[in-house]
């Protein structure tokens, strides 16, 4: 390419470059025009360069202004993760399986565990040397114009051309244990988000854990909340029955059912209890796609025997293999790397610098034989660099290092605060919901035997149907009482296991 036709197109960049300084104010013509009023979508917000955008028209006055979202039907299209059998019936280990495959939170951790790893390699590579290789070329064609001889004009032309090859290496043999600091801050982070994606497979295991749990005392209590109802229409076909025979009051007609509707009521609310929990569970596990679920066996499910081993025991255990404390404790550790970094930079560094170059160049003179040269060279360089003086800067670096190591160490002692905390909470968790499930197994014994009774005398014409009512409302919160309490213990159980650090696996649950 000769220089006339480089000429042009400089001179084309130049000119687009100081259009864009002149319109790069237009850009703001793609937002709104003031603060109240919406962002329209224009046609060209994808194509062109915004810095030549015109003004946009007035909106038209149409009453209140409307912010909506203009719709894109790409941004609505649900992600299907893959190995999901619909004619499937899913337990809760199946269940765990499947989020720990199909969840993104666990594919997110196990990314940023990787960027982690990769930024240990990138300061690692900081040990080797650097190597580059630069080619540089050029051409100037130069005409000078030569004095009229005779009305004639004249000019004088030389070209110039040539080429360079060089080979450079940086090589930094020796820096006071700088990058080792470095490189060790970075091993630490890097061993805190793998530590972290474990803990993001725990607490994948614990939430879908409770979803299930909970979805099946939802069934349960929409099981019993049916019962209720069958219970209610039995007492209201009974006071009919009497009513039609004149031994019952208008008012206990209207008693039974209104008793009937409150139990209907209870069952709808129990029908959408249980639709909440199987989307939440949905949810936990992170798929869009329905799925049969078996939670039914959760209500047989055995309750969980107590804690036996002694609290201090569980939380020294818990302190030592609890992921966030030891994300965290590897985090200070990575602060004071950091520390030993920064102090570094007030210390010399030895480096070795070498290249390798050679290259060609011709010159022309019109009317004169060409010439040409061609040259190499090859260097080597030992140097020390001595930080003398930088206003400040390195003490100011060193000092936010030491801040930094100092929030880590705070940080960490309220991590190891909180698990304390949440260890204790969750031992006397699961001991109260224990002990809730054998008083409440207790009350459905003596409520349905109130209930059996209070049904029995109205019947036979010594009761009164506010009891019996009364009666079928006790069973009724006693049932769900207990599955509750059953649910509660089933849940405490995997979320001190959970609290505790030994959640890692399906196996866990079993």
């Amino acid at each position: 390419m000769t220089g006339r036709h480089l000429l042009p197109r400089a001179a084309g960049a130049v000119v687009l470059a100081l259009a864009l300084a002149g319109c790069a104010s237009n850009a703001a013509n793609m937002t709104s025009a003031s603060a109240d009023q919406p962002w329209t979508p224009r046609s060209d917000e994808g194509t062109g360069l915004w810095s030549f955008a015109p003004p946009a028209p007035p909106a038209p006055e149409t009453g209140a202004a409307d912010f909506r979202v203009p719709a894109d039907s790409v941004r609505a299209r649900l992600a299907q993760p893959e190995g999901i059998d619909p004619g499937r019936v899913y337990s809760l280990p199946e269940l765990i399986d499947l989020a720990q495959r199909t969840n993104p939170a666990t594919r997110a951790a196990w990314q940023q565990a990787r960027q982690a790893a990769l930024a240990v390699g990138m300061v690692e590579a900081a040990y080797l040397p650097v190597i580059t290789a630069s080619v540089i070329g050029g051409y100037q064609d130069l005409t000078t114009p030569l004095p009229e001889v005779l009305g004639e004009s004249l000019s004088f032309e030389t070209t110039e051309e040539g080429t360079a090859q060089i080979l450079a290496l940086q090589w930094l043999i020796f820096d006071f244990g700088q990058r080792q600091a470095l490189a060790a801050a970075a091993k630490h982070s890097a061993i805190a988000a793998n530590i972290l994606f474990n803990g993001t497979h725990q607490k994948l295991i614990f939430d879908v854990s409770q979803a299930y749990y909970v979805y099946g005392a939802a069934i349960q209590r929409l099981g019993f909340a049916e019962t209720a109802l069958r219970n209610a229409e039995a007492v209201r076909t009974a006071v009919e029955a009497r009513a039609a025979q004149g031994l019952d009051t208008s008012v206990a007609t209207a008693q039974a059912r209104q008793a009937v509707a409150q139990a209907e009521l209870r069952r709808v609310q129990a029908v959408g209890a249980e639709r909440d929990a199987y989307q939440n569970l949905l949810a936990a596990v992170g798929v869009n796609a329905a799925l049969k679920v078996d939670a039914v066996s959760a209500a047989r499910r055995p309750l969980p025997a107590p804690a036996s081993a002694p609290l201090e025991e569980t939380i020294q255990r818990a302190l030592s293999q609890r992921p966030d404390v030891a994300a965290s404790y590897a985090a200070l550790q990575a602060s004071k790397a950091g520390v030993n970094a920064a102090q570094a930079n007030f210390l010399p560094k030895v480096y070795v610098g070498g290249n390798l170059a050679w290259g060609s160049g011709n010159f022309d003179v019109s009317g004169l034989p060409s010439i040409g040269q061609q040259g190499s060279g090859t260097g080597l360089l030992v140097g020390v660099t001595v930080p003398l003086y930088d206003s400040g800067l390195r003490a100011a670096q060193v000092k936010e290092a030491e801040s930094r190591s100092e929030t880590a160490a705070d940080e960490f002692q309220r991590v190891q605060t909180a698990a304390v905390t949440e260890i204790v909470a969750a031992h006397n968790a699961l001991r109260t919901a224990l002990e809730s499930h054998r008083a409440a197994t207790a009350l459905v014994g003596a409520a349905a035997t109130t209930y059996d009774a209070a049904f029995a005398a109205y019947r036979s014409g010594v009761g009164t149907v506010d009891a019996a009512i009364a009666a079928d409302t006790a069973l009724l919160d006693a049932r769900g009482a207990q599955a509750e309490a059953h649910a509660a213990a089933l849940i405490s159980a995997v979320n001190l296991a959970f609290v505790v650090g030994s959640l890692t696996s399906r196996e866990s649950l079993l």
